[in-house]
């Protein structure tokens, strides 16, 4: 199958290759954006390091919050010590939105300079050229990735950042409150805007995300303003009419080929240009990392015909399920389900069908299971459509990693005005928004199975297998009894349709609590769960103006929630 996109791109050593039908745009890599020096002036090579980095730093901060509510596996037994979300493993996300710690690299290779380091680098020779459009874009970068560090970590540096060699050089910036961070992030936005409308005489040589389509990229701005006010409305009491005054603008995301997000690459040379969750996954030993079984079960008990989209199932029998338990390849297949699953009524270790995954918290060894457990399928990772095969997963399987990061998507923006909806009463409206929300992901996430030229077309969903799903979730919402079971039905499908960037999930979980359908940690009490991340070790470690925090459970600004449990489903 062929998939055709509006635009494709294809990262070669950092440097991408910006496709459409008509033409193709080369990137000279005589100098390597990602191995700039700060006394080189080419402005364009520090946006596309500045646009690589943003899309590295998206997708590592949405897979900790897609960790965090299930759309992900999670492993630790205590939320105050869990692994992935120590400082020590947090300094990758940081370095990438600050400063790379002197030739930092990921696993796959690519290099990251810091997204706000080179921002600060570019700016000069940027204004002094009256590059509006260069600056813009940044504007508009610099504002998404300190509000997510906001939502994540809660205080941290934004005014005495990356001052260490000012004329008067600030060696340990302090934290600026979360809610001063975000006032800025909205001025910034304000002056993208601005900008963008502004004529230029150079425009940016590559622009990976709209090609150069600044409406799109002022829809962009718009759309994270409205994301911001969202985010606030809990201690913001004008937040939402500023939100529905963008709305009656009708300049933002509406419709899919409006969507924020970032086209990754084929190329599995160093440094991989691929999908982060494909370069991890399709590997010569099989897939890595496990599935969530409550994601999977959430999708595959509703019939949701996206799940062949999002994984691939290199098997069709589960231990303890099709095929007798095996303590080798699924020790918990032998183990007692906890009482508390069984009290909750979640499923336990396995599902039916070859879904093949992990409970929340599982922490056990890696058996050799990496031609066994369900992987990331061709959206968003660019892997394999599941079309029943069953076969393990190798390089170049599929869509070969041509996948996306989705930042924000026109489905999202329905489901936030679904909130809003159901925020004021208005049940029918929040459906409508649902309803929306779920057929524009359906789209684009279908469009996706053309990427995989060897899949079968036997098993693509069908229009009624679409207007069924729908149908379905429609009557639940509908016979609802409760105002709980609403936002459940609503919460469940906004996961869904946030698969590939959980941050707004996380969000969504601190903001309203819902659903409260997810399944609980296999640690009957794992602690208070994780309202935000500890600062990395190196930051704490090496400023005197900021100390460590004693757990995880302070909360955002946003976050003005009295109790203690909330929220509950943990």
């Amino acid at each position: 199958m062929k998939r055709v996109r509006k635009y494709i791109f294809q990262l070669f050593l950092i440097g991408l290759l910006p496709l459409n039908s008509c033409e193709t745009t080369e990137l000279d890599l005589s100098d390597n954006p990602n191995e700039l020096e700060l006394s080189q002036s080419s402005t364009d090579f520090f946006l596309n390091s500045v646009q690589v980095d943003f899309a590295t730093f998206t997708h590592l901060m949405g897979a900790n919050g897609a960790r965090l509510v299930r759309i992900e596996s999670m492993s630790g037994r205590s939320y105050q010590n869990v692994s992935e979300f120590s400082p020590a493993f947090l300094e990758t996300e940081w370095n990438t939105a600050y400063q790379a710690d002197g030739g930092e690299e990921l696993p796959t290779g690519l290099k990251i300079n810091g997204i706000l380091s080179n921002i600060r680098a570019m700016k000069s020779e940027a204004e002094a050229l009256e590059l509006y459009h260069h600056i813009a874009m940044t504007q508009v970068i610099e504002a998404s990735t300190m509000v997510t560090l906001v939502d994540y970590f809660g205080d941290v540096p934004y005014s005495e950042a990356l001052q260490a060699n000012a004329e008067t050089p600030i060696l340990n910036p302090k934290v600026d409150e979360g809610a001063a961070i975000y006032a800025a992030a909205l001025e910034l936005l304000d002056k993208a805007i601005a900008n963008f409308k502004k004529e230029v005489v150079l425009e940016p040589e590559n622009d990976f995300y709209y090609n150069g389509n600044w409406g799109n990229w002022i829809k962009a701005a718009n759309t994270l303003k409205m994301k911001i006010y969202l985010q606030k409305r809990l201690v913001d009491g004008a937040a939402l009419l500023k939100f529905n005054t963008i709305v009656s603008s009708g300049n933002y995301i509406k419709e899919n080929d409006e969507d924020f997000a970032f086209n990754w690459g084929v190329n599995d040379v160093q440094p991989d240009s691929r999908h982060p969750f494909y370069a991890s996954n399709y590997l010569n030993t099989g897939s890595g990392a496990y599935m969530s079984n409550w994601f999977m079960n959430l999708m595959n008990s509703s019939q949701d015909p996206r799940v062949r989209y999002y994984f691939y199932r290199q098997t069709n029998a589960v231990p303890g399920q099709e095929i007798s338990p095996n303590e080798e390849a699924l020790s918990c297949s032998l183990e007692p389900v906890p009482q508390h699953y069984i009290d909750g009524g979640f499923t336990f270790c396995n599902l039916p069908n070859g879904y093949w995954g992990r409970d929340h918290g599982q922490d056990a060894g890696v058996p050799p299971d990496g031609f066994l457990k369900t992987t990331y399928g061709v959206y968003p990772a660019g892997g394999k459509f599941d079309d029943n095969s069953f076969e393990g997963v190798l390089p170049g399987d599929g869509g070969a990693g041509a996948g996306i990061t989705p930042i924000l998507l026109a489905s999202w923006v329905d489901f936030m005005q679904a909130e809003i909806a159901m925020v004021n009463g208005d049940g029918n409206g929040a459906k409508a928004f649902m309803l929306s929300g779920i057929d524009k992901s359906m789209q684009k996430v279908m469009s996706f199975g053309e990427l995989d030229p060897s899949a079968s077309t036997s098993f693509i969903p069908t229009l009624p297998d679409v207007v069924n799903f729908e149908e379905n979730i429609k009557s639940n919402f509908e016979n609802a009894t409760t105002e709980t079971e609403m936002w459940n039905v609503l919460a469940e499908q906004y996961w869904v349709a946030l698969f590939g960037n959980g941050t707004d999930a996380y969000n969504f979980y601190r903001r309203t609590g819902y659903p409260t359908t997810l399944q609980p940690n296999l640690e009957k009490d794992p602690g208070g769960f994780i309202l935000s991340l500890y600062y990395p070790s190196n930051f704490v470690n090496n400023n005197s103006s900021t100390s460590q925090k004693a757990d995880v459970r302070t909360r955002v600004f946003w976050d003005n929630h009295k109790d203690v449990n909330f929220p509950i489903a943990n």
